[in-house]
């Protein structure tokens, strides 16, 4: 019995059409149409996989003269391996379309949380305006506060509905018959709107740096309305990051079940480990611009702490890349 008539054999007493091993194989049905009609023959790899699939050993299916089954015992990877329906699918796309918004939304206001106490700070330096330093700061630092506070809340609470898909990013899975497809049609179908946030996101931060400019021309004695202009800064750069967030978490969510960049099978292990240190990092930056802020009183100029932060932070990137790969 040569190799086409085994595989017929072996896929209908799976139950199986040709799109659904095809589906199960990563290849189109016109590949298991030609395996299957003698056109072509798989390449090793793909006929390890089959021989997984059926639990047959791969001598069966290359060697003509072998008529009878040799059954094997699924390996326990295999075996063990988690499938995604495409109702979890679904779910798991719906939940992160919500929470990338909210994601989104609780860094904006963590950009914009100093504001407040950067305008008050600068009125207080105006006679004419007769605001304390104490009562500006104080004021200041209640907004600023509660803006992190409600941001940290927001944090938390889309972490918790995200929580039970956290395997997606950490572990090996399969898909159900039709899953890979419809992520694939959808990924497609975003790709346009990525592209154009991207671009977007990329334009306002760029432009955040006109109103400095802007506020030079006009009167650069004025700290107060350099300090209004360096606020439209904040919010222009805010808002350009809003784009970035919450189009990289629908982007990375399509990854994540296609299992591709960097979810990929052989890079799930260093993406965990790229997270770990990209969350310690800010958590480290924020420390420290915190630290010093409360230490010197000197909130005008401290803000330097997260340009200096978002300079270094490609660098720490491309090390921990780096490193990875070398491990």
């Amino acid at each position: 019995m040569i190799f086409a008539d085994k595989l017929i054999h072996l896929r209908k007493k799976a139950g199986w059409s040709q799109e659904e091993l095809a589906e199960q194989m990563n290849v189109t049905r016109q590949s298991v149409s030609k395996w299957e009609g003698a056109q072509s023959v798989p390449d090793l790899e793909k006929m390890v996989r089959l021989s997984e699939l059926f639990g047959v050993s791969t001598d069966y299916l290359l060697k003509d003269e072998i008529e009878n089954v040799e059954c094997l015992n699924p390996s326990e990877d295999i075996s063990s391996l988690k499938r995604v329906s495409m109702e979890e699918a679904n779910a798991f796309l719906s939940v992160k379309a919500i929470t990338s918004k909210s994601i989104a939304y609780a860094t904006l206001l963590c950009i914009l949380s100093p504001i407040c106490l950067f305008v008050l700070g600068a009125i207080s330096e105006t006679p004419k305006y007769a605001l304390s330093d104490s009562v500006a700061g104080g004021i200041g630092m209640i907004v600023l506060l509660t803006l992190v506070a409600i941001a940290v809340a927001i944090f938390i609470s889309s972490g918790s509905k995200t929580a039970s898909f956290e395997y997606l990013e950490k572990e090996v899975f399969e898909t159900e018959y039709g899953v890979s497809g419809m992520i694939k049609e959808r990924k497609e179908q975003y790709k346009g709107t990525y592209f154009k946030k991207n671009i977007t996101g990329a334009c306002l931060c760029i432009m955040s740096l006109i109103p400095l400019f802007v506020g030079v021309i006009f009167n650069e004695e004025s700290d107060l309305l350099l300090t209004v202009m360096l606020s439209v800064s904040f919010v222009l750069a805010g808002f350009g990051v809003v784009f970035f967030i919450q189009n990289g978490i629908i982007w990375a969510s399509y990854e994540k079940l296609l299992q591709e960049g960097d979810y990929s099978k052989e890079k799930k292990e260093k993406s965990s480990i790229t997270t770990t240190i990209v969350v310690s990092y800010w958590l480290i930056a924020t420390a420290i611009y915190l630290a010093y802020s409360l230490a010197t009183n000197d909130w005008g100029y401290s803000w330097i702490v997260w340009v200096v932060a978002g300079v270094l932070f490609p660098a720490v990137i491309v090390i921990t890349n780096a490193f990875g790969k070398r491990k």
